[in-house]
């Protein structure tokens, strides 16, 4: 038989549900008030960007104006959402920990999905593609094509936390790996000549070719680790990740992602599908 406790316990829930129901409040998986509802409440979305990514979430030093195509995209979403935008400063290493922390709400910086992100985090569909490049100096003569990488004697620089520092760990047979703080410690590292070569994506690489006249791009001749990029979210929300689902669709479909993609150099990579 129920008790009357029980029965006063469950009309108590219906209440409070049919209360949320009637105010538009969505709940996530966990029986929680979702993110969606909070942003449009606070009427501020809170973006996680790595403020050094070229092309993708930029900070000019000389101006510290922010530019990229995902600073692009998330003041669109702002615009649709009718809410503000806060750019929050974040990195690869730290991403995970800022999203579970509720740091911010979303991850929009060209984050590469892994099977290790995808562990803790959860994707959006992908809306870039990147293979793997080499940056050498001009004046090395060491490395001058693909194949000259993974020799006896060659340093190898990545940085810490990003998708180059794993594939490279998994490929490289002969050459030695350099793992380094920062991008810009990679890059000073093959400038002094103590590394050869360093490993980027695409974006980072039109960097390189548009700001340092001692850098020289080396392509691998044929795909050699394609990596698919997202925006990233804590899971466990259905509805808020929905509604990032359902704007970077209408993105894909109506051509802002790609006008965005050519106005930052992007378009050779941009995913439409």
């Amino acid at each position: 038989m129920t008790s009357p406790l029980s029965l006063q316990f469950a009309r108590w829930l219906l209440v409070l549900f049919g209360a949320a129901m009637i105010q538009g409040v969505a709940f996530d998986a966990h029986g929680h008030q979702s993110r969606l509802d909070r942003i449009l409440d606070e009427k501020r979305v809170r973006i996680c960007i790595w403020p050094e990514y070229f092309g993708v979430t930029y900070r000019d030093p000389a101006t510290r104006e922010l530019r990229g195509i995902d600073i692009d995209l998330a003041l669109e979403l702002g615009r649709e959402l009718n809410v503000g935008v806060e750019f929050v400063d974040s990195s690869f290493p730290r991403l995970a920990k800022d999203l579970l922390s509720d740091n911010c709400d979303v991850a929009m910086f060209g984050v590469g999905i892994t099977a290790e992100r995808a562990e803790k985090l959860q994707f959006t569909a992908p809306y870039l593609a990147s293979d793997i490049y080499a940056v050498a100096a001009r004046s090395s003569g060491r490395v001058k094509r693909w194949d000259d990488i993974d020799q006896p004697g060659i340093v190898v620089a990545v940085a810490k936390g990003t998708i180059h520092e794993q594939v490279m760990v998994d490929k490289l047979r002969h050459a030695r790996l350099a793992i380094l703080g920062s991008p810009h410690a990679r890059e000073e590292e093959v400038a002094s000549g103590r590394a050869d070569v360093f490993m980027t994506d695409y974006p980072f690489s039109q960097r390189m070719l548009d700001r340092s006249d001692w850098a020289r791009l080396i392509s691998p001749g044929t795909p050699y680790h394609i990596t698919p990029y997202a925006w990233a979210v804590a899971p466990g929300d259905a509805t808020w990740f929905k509604r990032l689902e359902t704007y970077l669709q209408a993105i894909k479909q109506d051509g802002r992602l790609v006008r965005a993609a050519r106005r930052h150099g992007l378009e050779p990579i941009v995913i439409t599908r």
